[in-house]
This record gives C-alpha cells, sequence and structure tokens, in this order.
C-alpha cells in the first residue's frame, strides 16, 4: 500500500546546535582549510563602487547574553540598489556573505558597501537596508530580520511603514558610531527585542 505524501506526520524540527558552524564554516571551528575560499566570506570585492562601511554587533539571548555561537548571513544590493544579476549591478559586489561571532567576545563585524534604495514593482523605494538570516543555539528556524541605517530617510519605507509601534520598529536601525561605521544589535526576546519578519 502507498502512503499518500500529505498524510505522514512532520518531523520535528530541531536547534542548529553546536553544528552550523562545521557545516556552513568550516574553518572557523579550526577544522582546517578545507575550502581554498569559504563560501560568502565577503559580500564585495576589491573596486566596488560606493562607501565601504563596517557593522559590528552581537546577538543576545533573553537574558541580554551575547551568543558567541551566532551564525548571520546578509543579503544586500550594491551601493545603486541593484541586486547581483540585474542590469547595471556592480560586478563587485555578490551581496552576499556568511559571517559568525567571535567564539570570545560574541562581537559580529560585516565589512561592506552600503546599499542604495531598492525600487520595488510600483516604484516606491525601499529605504537602503542589509537583509539577515540569524541561527544560533536555541533557535529553530533561522530568523529573518533587516538592517536599516540611522543616518538615511527611513520615513517611506514600506516595511517599516507596516510596523506601528515606533520603538518597535527602531530594533532594526543601525546607530552610526563613526564615519562609516555602525553599531547593530540583535536582541532575541525580552526588552527591545529586534522585529523579526515571517518569509
Amino acid at each position: 500500500m502507498v502512503q499518500k505524501l500529505d498524510t505522514l506526520p512532520e518531523t520535528a524540527s530541531q536547534t542548529a546546535g553546536p553544528y552550523v558552524h562545521i557545516g556552513l564554516m568550516p574553518s572557523y571551528t579550526g577544522n582546517g582549510q578545507i575550502f581554498d575560499l569559504e563560501i560568502g566570506q565577503g559580500p564585495i570585492a576589491d573596486g566596488a563602487r560606493g562607501e565601504i562601511i563596517e557593522i559590528t554587533g552581537s546577538v543576545h539571548d533573553g537574558t541580554g547574553w551575547a551568543m558567541r555561537d551566532a551564525l548571520i548571513e546578509s543579503w544586500q544590493p550594491d551601493a545603486q540598489g541593484r541586486f547581483a544579476g540585474q542590469d547595471g549591478a556592480d560586478p563587485a559586489v555578490s551581496g552576499f556573505c556568511r559571517f559568525a561571532a567571535d567564539a570570545t567576545s560574541g562581537e559580529f563585524r560585516l565589512r561592506t558597501v552600503k546599499p542604495g534604495p531598492v525600487a520595488l514593482r510600483d516604484g516606491r523605494l525601499q529605504a537602503p537596508h542589509i537583509s539577515l538570516w540569524i541561527v544560533s543555539r536555541g533557535i529553530n528556524i533561522g530568523l529573518q530580520t533587516r538592517i536599516y541605517f540611522e543616518d538615511e530617510d527611513n520615513s517611506t519605507d514600506p516595511l517599516l511603514a507596516r510596523i506601528e509601534q515606533r520603538p518597535r520598529a527602531d530594533t532594526l536601525i543601525a546607530q552610526k558610531t563613526a564615519a562609516g561605521r555602525y553599531r547593530f544589535d540583535i536582541r532575541l526576546q525580552g526588552a527591545g527585542e529586534t522585529v523579526f519578519l515571517d518569509i
């Protein structure tokens, strides 16, 4: 007898545990240089056009503890708001990066080009932003969020406009700390919990 696919029970989800780095960033775990170049090592190459910026931060659990095993992937457009593969996109900007929190301090660092506004199909513009995917211990399903920038005009961004409580929307705004430097902390729960997206 053949059982229909829709009658099978769903497999239970499981946290990423300590294995996510072994599979996604093997040299980070001290396993030696398995690949010539780790996938997503940087979102830009030499010669990328636009302002080069650095974003630092930490992923904090509900107790405020910096999660030293957090792994993050980022996806973004180039300085003109074009994604890799689109006509006119900067060939030195892949837009994809995979990086991890420091195992001692819990700090992450992303060096990239500041993205430009992205045009939607209806002509509206999204404010410059970087999309993030976060995994770590205790997270059953990767979390999606965004980084916006405090020194950009975010007032007409369609996503930010949908967040009715201003303090919640502010959790998506990176604070400028110096020229070309920003701070963006992610809080998984509790006071100041970051807005996560269901996409």
